[in-house]
């Protein structure tokens, strides 16, 4: 099955993240098949993606996960100011974290040396917290949000606690991903 590990957000950054979401289509004029908005109840702000993932180790993932948890304390995070990865074209849009990012990223690298040691190889990039709020098809659609994002740097969604860890299965469907809780950990 297909898992990743992330921090789950709060309905009032869910809602900021659709109004912008719906704004920002507007401004930047892009079509409907041009990009692939994320549903805002599926925004999850990613630690580490796993990939495919035997039944007979998502137990030992939980295990990980649990025990990295139980090192780190819970914390505040900001989700402020509007991106993108790519060039001149967008491919992904997000949402990234502001104050609080530090804690995050020391989660984040705490889970990578147990992980690696267990068969998950470390990213080869350092980490950035964010929220991926739209994936891009078409490179014009692309340049039209690189631009339109550049309006939005003082953004500001919100601040979520982030006070656990959730294992996710995601199944890829027609009509998009669902996601189902495997594990959720609290930090101390």
């Amino acid at each position: 099955m297909r898992c990743f590990i992330a921090i789950d957000i709060n309905e009032e950054v869910r809602a900021a993240l659709g109004d912008l979401q719906e704004e920002l289509g507007e401004k930047a004029d892009v079509k409907k098949g041009d990009v692939k908005w994320v549903k805002p109840e599926a925004v999850h702000l990613t630690l580490k993606f796993l990939g495919e993932v035997k039944d007979a180790k998502v137990m030992e993932v939980c295990d990980i996960v649990k025990e990295v948890c139980g090192r780190h304390e819970s914390f505040e995070l900001d989700i402020e100011q509007v991106g993108y990865f790519g060039g001149k074209s967008a491919r992904v849009v997000w949402v990234g974290a502001g104050a609080g990012s530090d804690s995050l990223k020391q989660l984040a690298e705490g889970l990578e040396g147990p992980l690696a040691a267990a068969g998950w190889p470390k990213e080869g990039r350092e980490f950035t917290g964010h929220l991926t709020i739209c994936r891009v098809k078409r490179s014009s659609a692309g340049v039209k949000l690189a631009r339109a994002s550049e309006d939005y740097k003082d953004f500001k969604a919100g601040t979520i606690t982030a006070g656990s860890v959730s294992v996710y299965q995601s199944e890829l469907t027609p009509r998009g991903p669902i996601y189902t809780v495997l594990g959720n950990f609290k930090l101390k």
